[in-house]
């Protein structure tokens, strides 16, 4: 059993887009919460379950989706490394 480590610009992320969903409920922010733990929980027993992101193609680097958001990541060794959670319909270019 590896380890999910999310870094501090993901958990913004995820921040920022549970502070615009709850806006129009907090409820439904906390599920989508729920949901994306859950996602990434998982990650530690199957990190290879994501798919490989493909604007990047590296097999190391992948993601996983909640709703229409991609949750990004890369795999280290034993360690999962959240890097991002954003709208599948952003333009999104690798840095």
């Amino acid at each position: 059993m590896g380890q999910v480590i999310w870094a501090p610009a993901a958990l913004d992320d995820l921040d920022a887009i549970c502070a615009f969903v709850s806006r129009d409920s907090a409820d439904q922010a906390a599920f989508f919460v729920t949901r994306v733990m859950e996602a990434t929980d998982r990650l530690a027993d199957f990190p290879h379950s994501g798919r490989v992101i493909p604007e990047i193609a590296k097999p190391s680097c992948r993601e996983v989706f909640v709703g229409f958001y991609r949750i990004m990541y890369r795999i280290e060794g034993d360690t999962v490394w959240i890097t991002s959670v954003v709208h599948g319909a952003r333009n999104w270019e690798a840095k």
